[in-house]
């Protein structure tokens, strides 16, 4: 067994990286990697397969199936699979690491190891800040001989990676605003490991970085930073001659005793100061006397007011902390000044932010007033429906009233008038006065008769086209009215 360790060593070797195709693979920490390896048809199942990684020029076996025995194997987070079937050797590597990143290949055995197919594997950090924050990062030890060479930070862009920060040059000045002065390399040679400190980030920080070596003028890649740097943002929105209030939050203990400042930003991001806690020199500008700037330090709140806004004084605006005559920006702030029209009461600044806002922020006006106008529009609405539905009922209720009368009164009429009813001859219908003690009252006596008499007198409706002809005798029924006047009731 030791001999065939040995045999692994000395004959899975680089030389052979030039004869099988090679490709190049990023990915982010924590990701994995699945990696496929094809071999030809005369590589059978009985021979090994193994996982290598380059160290110091030699290969060095990861992992390794058994031959006949069994053609898979495991170990931590690397996974081995030969397929003879497909004729494919697959690797998974899970939960990858910075340390992670180097150059890999799979290999068959036959009289020692001869690779299929080789990787070279990037793993980089990913690393997301905001403002003022610090970031540090440990870079992992160099595959190479660790004393030679010196330690480098480093920023890259398209074209080449310029030197941030070196072991050999350690940064002596701490009062600019250079992101090289505000990094710090610190190399522990006991533990082989190199420390890199990035402190009060700003947005523009944020790009890829490197940890290499340094020597002859050449870099040696040993891990890949990607950085992003987020700025705290907010929004206020005031009426001319009102008033604005800000507050920007940062970390007590470490900037306790800096200087804060107020500023407005300019041409090309420069920013003019306005305001600050320990000075009133910069008092005297347009804004004179109505801006005011208070620290907070038991707190960690920075609170800036501004009065009497002009419309001029729209723009944007920074807290900011202010050592050594540099700005390092804790809050951006967006400020709109509208003008007030006519009969328009003055109301306070509404704030918005990408941050959490305080708790006594005010509700955003738009949205308040938008709501007040739908409602009123609603209820207007409501009560037109209202009183549109009031008169169609009361108009019904009139409709059916006459409706119901005129039924009445054709009912009345059709109590003498009704088609179809017959009087019998002969018949007589006597109307009485409801009084007894009624005057000249008279009575009607109808006698109703089939045939008429040729001295009673004959009416008859007939219409104007047929006033002429002569009645038929046939179905015509005649009625003969005759006044009598009664005597006078005695006891009334």
């Amino acid at each position: 067994m030791e001999l065939r360790a040995l045999l692994l060593l000395l004959l899975c070797f680089p030389g052979f990286e030039a004869q099988v195709p090679n490709t190049e693979e990023t990915r982010s920490e924590g990701s994995s990697l699945y990696f496929q390896c094809p071999y030809r048809a005369g590589t059978t199942q009985q021979q090994q397969k193994a996982w290598c990684r380059l160290r110091g020029g030699r290969w060095e076996p990861l992992l390794e199936t058994k031959g006949s025995h069994t053609n898979w194997a495991a170990k931590g987070r690397i996974a081995l699979k030969d397929d003879p079937t497909e004729r494919t050797v697959s690797v998974t590597m899970t939960e990858l690491q910075a340390e992670d990143s180097g150059t890999y290949c799979c290999a068959y055995s036959s009289y020692g190891y001869h690779p299929l197919r080789t990787v070279s594997l990037f793993v980089f950090k990913e690393l997301r800040k905001w403002e003022l924050d610090s970031v540090s990062v440990q870079c992992p030890p160099s595959t190479l001989s660790y004393s030679v060479g010196t330690k480098v930070w480093c920023r890259r862009d398209e074209t080449e990676c310029s030197i941030v920060a070196r072991t050999d040059y350690p940064a002596t000045q701490l009062n600019s605003k250079a992101l090289a002065d505000r990094t710090l390399i610190q190399d522990d040679t006991q533990k082989r490991t190199v420390t890199v400190t990035m402190q009060k980030l700003q947005a523009e920080d944020s790009g890829m970085y490197w940890c290499a070596l340094y020597r002859r003028s050449y870099l040696t890649w040993l891990m890949e930073v990607r950085l992003s740097v987020s700025k705290r943002t907010k929004q206020y929105t005031a009426k001319e001659s009102g008033d604005v209030s800000v507050q920007c939050p940062y970390s007590a203990p470490g900037y306790r005793a800096v200087s804060k400042a107020w500023c407005k930003e300019g041409a090309r991001k420069s920013c003019s100061v306005l305001v600050t806690t320990n000075s009133l020199e910069y008092q005297r500008t347009s804004q004179q006397g109505r801006v005011r700037i208070q620290d907070d330090t038991e707190r960690g709140i920075v609170t800036v007011t501004m009065e009497r806004l002009q419309a001029q004084d729209a723009g944007v605006y920074w807290c900011a902390l202010y050592e050594h005559a540099n700005l390092f920006r804790m809050l951006e702030v967006t400020l709109n000044v509208s003008e007030v029209l006519a009969g328009t009461t003055l109301s306070g600044a509404v704030g918005t932010s990408q941050a959490t806002p305080p708790a006594n922020s005010p509700a955003p006006s738009s949205n308040g007033n938008t709501f007040i106008l739908l409602s009123g529009v609603l209820s207007i609405l409501f009560l037109l429906a209202l009183i549109s539905l009031v008169s169609l009922y009361v108009r019904r209720c009139k409709q059916l009233n006459r409706t119901a009368h005129s039924k009445r009164n054709r009912e009345e009429e059709d109590t003498y008038e009704k088609p179809g009813v017959t009087a019998q001859p002969d018949s007589y219908e006597r109307l009485e006065s409801p009084r007894d003690n009624s005057k000249d009252l008279k009575y009607v006596t109808l006698n109703f008769k089939s045939q008429l008499s040729p001295e009673d007198p004959l009416y008859c409706n007939v219409e104007l086209s047929e006033a002429h002809r002569k009645p038929k005798d046939d179905n015509v029924e005649y009625a003969i009215i005759a006044f009598k006047q009664l005597p006078t009731n005695d006891k009334g």
